[in-house]
């Protein structure tokens, strides 16, 4: 009997498709944690400040409940300046891959010649190796350029949000105090 183009299951290594599916949930666990789109760009919620420590409380609310939406909005206005820098854009692309795979995916610590490195070295050395690596490619200006529109971005909206509607899922009580309310 023949089996012609088919390949047998036997071989197919399952420990690849573990490793994958556990990367699939690790990716869903860490969506998760981005804020409805809706519930951030809320046109009602949306005032200034009276005070300059009332900003800055919205600020300090906000940047922790929605940091993973604002992580997505800074990436994005760097993608977007990248795009006439194809160059940069691999580049980019690369190093989130390692990013992906040396520091969110990782199920285990980091072992280099039987060496266990903590996390905070990982982080550090992919951070800054992802800014020099994006440097080098001759866009300076625009990575820096779309790092400081993204940071004004979610400076403004950080500080004009208000905070009185916002809930925090373990604790399911409100984010903020009374002095951020309006």
């Amino acid at each position: 009997m023949t089996t012609y183009g088919t390949i047998p299951a036997s071989t197919l290594p399952s420990a690849n498709l573990e490793y994958l599916s556990r990367a699939k949930e690790r990716i869903k666990d860490g969506l998760g944690a981005r804020r409805p789109w809706k519930l951030m760009f809320n046109i009602h919620s949306l005032n200034c400040p009276r005070t300059f420590s009332e900003a800055i409380s919205r600020f300090r609310a906000n940047l922790a409940y929605f940091r993973m939406n604002y992580a997505i909005i800074v990436l994005l206005i760097l993608f977007l300046s990248l795009l006439w820098h194809p160059i940069s854009l691999v580049v980019l692309i690369i190093m989130m891959a390692l990013w992906l795979f040396l520091y969110f995916l990782r199920d285990e610590p980091l072992a280099i010649f039987n060496r266990t490195i903590d996390d905070r070295v990982v982080l550090v050395v992919l951070g800054v190796s992802t800014f020099v690596f994006l440097l080098l490619t001759d866009a300076t200006s625009n990575i820096l350029v779309s790092v400081m529109i993204g940071a004004v971005v979610v400076l403004v909206h950080a500080s004009l949000r208000r905070t009185d509607d916002l809930y925090d899922e373990e604790s399911t009580g409100l984010v903020s105090g009374p002095s951020s309310s309006s």
